[in-house]
């Protein structure tokens, strides 16, 4: 019996020893590894940050680190800040020049199908781009990209607070701002997200600095101090503005059709003069209507021109601080934008006058031939 005992007593000290071992041989490897390998798990995270899910992403406690920071090396955020030298150094000569309401020229590069970007510049120095178009370089961002992938990419708030030569300023969203166009702080740079709701994507972008931000007042305001303004235009420049604006209408109405695979409009100059007739009625007799106060539609309107047409529609909007957010005004809205985007119109008669917009489509009539 004794001997019994002292051989289960040797077998449990040797099976405590063993453990005891085990426990030594673990604790060390996982002070190696925590010594050495500290590194390690960040860089792998890193990378896998860029394929984690949309259910990871929301629930990252981290998700507010994200790009608004951050400003790139290149493309079109680039610009901002860079001298009109540096821009035509880069860029080259633009197509032309175009004064704003807003102190600054636009600098317009109407590079190809694929991009399209303007430049503002006021005292030799960028104060605002804009750029649409599947090639343009808009990082962090990207043009086309899922509204999903914009708010991984950034943080949207329903409201921007700054502070700017003394005075303080609040902008709020409303509801249809934060679906359709956002503005968000990137650095010490202002940008404006539009957003194309019916495909849920980014449809172009416009960054500013702080005093253009606060100038343009795209959005409710609150502030303490004083609200800057632009410079008063005299009626010579309003009416640069407003050739330049119709322009301006004609090529991002073109680079909308054809990111939907629809053939572009060409100017018509009569058109044109029938819809800033009516945009130019609407400002001075104070209305909003396809039809005017004494009951004149667009058939009327086109006739009083003898334009031949085989059909027609038209676009009004105002009170958009541009041609650009009139624009993508129009594409949100589902009448307009079945207009805009309607593939049997050919040509395109754009009229701007202040703050008034009209854009007249039209499919040219072509008289019947028997040689067809």
């Amino acid at each position: 019996m004794i001997e019994k005992l002292v051989l289960k007593e040797g077998i449990i000290i040797r099976i405590i020893l063993r453990t005891i071992v085990i426990f030594i041989i673990i604790f060390i490897s996982y002070t190696l590894f925590i010594y050495f390998g500290q590194y390690t798990p960040s860089e792998q995270h890193e990378e896998e940050d860029v394929k984690i899910s949309n259910e990871e992403l929301e629930s990252d406690e981290n998700s507010d680190e994200k790009a608004n920071d951050k400003l790139p090396e290149e493309g079109l955020l680039s610009f901002m800040h860079k001298s009109s030298e540096e821009i035509n150094a880069i860029l080259g000569e633009p197509d032309r020049i175009d004064p704003s309401a807003y102190d600054y020229d636009w600098w317009i590069y109407h590079i190809s199908d694929q991009q399209y970007i303007q430049i503002g510049i006021l005292n030799q120095k960028v104060v605002t781009v804009y750029g649409i178009g599947p090639e343009i370089n808009a990082k962090p961002l990207k043009i086309g990209q899922s509204v999903q992938d914009v708010f991984k990419t950034v943080t949207v708030t329903p409201n921007l607070s700054m502070e700017y030569s003394g005075n303080s300023y609040r902008f709020e969203f409303s509801e249809e701002d934060m679906n359709t166009r956002p503005t968000v702080k990137i650095g010490e740079l202002y940008v404006q997200l539009y957003i194309d709701k019916f495909d849920g994507i980014l449809s172009s972008v416009r960054i500013m600095d702080a005093e253009t931000f606060i100038k343009q007042r795209s959005y409710e305001v609150t502030y303490r101090g004083e609200l800057i303004e632009p410079k008063e235009i005299n009626e010579d420049k309003w009416s640069n503005i407003e050739v330049g604006a119709e322009k301006q209408i004609l090529s991002i109405t073109n680079m909308l059709r054809t990111r939907h695979n629809v053939p572009k409009v060409e100017w018509d100059e009569d058109t044109s003069k029938v819809a800033f007739r009516h945009s130019e009625d609407m400002r001075l007799k104070n209305y909003f209507s396809h039809e005017t106060p004494d009951g004149k539609t667009l058939v009327d309107r086109l006739s009083e021109l003898d334009i031949k047409y085989e059909m027609a529609g038209e676009n009004i909007a105002a009170q958009y601080v541009d041609a650009i957010a009139a624009s993508e005004g129009w594409l949100n809205s589902k009448g307009h934008r079945d207009t805009l985007l309607n593939e049997e119109f050919t040509h395109l008669g754009v009229g701007v006058d202040g703050l008034y917009y009209t854009q007249n489509f039209i499919k040219i009539w072509k008289p019947f031939s028997l040689s067809e």
